[in-house]
């Protein structure tokens, strides 16, 4: 029977749980909870513009296979978007089924009918077979960059170092916009910093 690949609906939140589920059991992860897992996508699936969806959906047999979560993005430096394949996963029950190629086939067609002009994504370094399998479609390794992550402690140290609108100026652009008025009420130009060499 051949691979049904779709974009997720709200219709599809426990389909979608049942997924993400298995992911994490697959990926030696802490269980998730199925109910929680359910209202999770729902959840997800509702905040989609259907513009932008973000998972792409296998059945084989009418049963989950296999998802996909992507994003659309805006590079800008050569005026077309790209998507961004965040995470590629099929039950092992339905592995060597053409699961993974129908649902990289499905997400290429899409890029193509949109003017998409490729599809980025990682794999981890010791993953052998996903390597192999991107290898077979095609997929060319760029090792120009390198895979970075802001989280945990770190994106909260980064959140907290914003200005938030309304907030008073630190101490140094309060000391700077004092100095901008003086100089400005004794109508004389600011000092250079810098001597000429002579």
């Amino acid at each position: 029977m051949p691979v049904d690949v779709r974009w997720a609906t709200t219709d599809d939140a426990p389909a979608l749980a049942i997924l993400l589920c298995a992911m994490a059991t697959h990926y030696r992860q802490t269980p998730l909870d199925h109910g929680r897992a359910a209202a999770t996508a729902r959840q997800w699936l509702s905040d989609e513009s259907p513009a932008y969806p973000h998972f792409a959906l296998a059945f084989l047999d009418g049963e989950p296979a296999g998802l996909a979560s992507v994003a659309i993005a805006h590079p800008g430096i050569d005026l077309e978007r790209l998507m961004f394949l965040k995470d590629l996963f099929v039950r092992d029950g339905a592995r060597d089924r053409g699961v993974g190629r129908a649902i990289i086939g499905f997400l290429a067609g899409y890029c193509v009918e949109r003017g998409i002009g490729r599809i980025d994504l990682t794999a981890e370094d010791w993953n052998e077979g996903a390597l192999r399998f991107y290898d077979r479609l095609g997929a060319e390794r760029h090792g120009q960059k390198i895979f970075l992550r802001l989280s945990g402690d770190a994106l909260n140290r980064v959140a907290r170092t914003r200005r938030r609108p309304g907030a008073k100026a630190g101490v140094h652009q309060a000391r700077q916009d004092s100095r901008s008025a003086r100089r400005r009420a004794s109508r004389q130009p600011p000092r250079l910093r810098h001597s000429m060499a002579k």
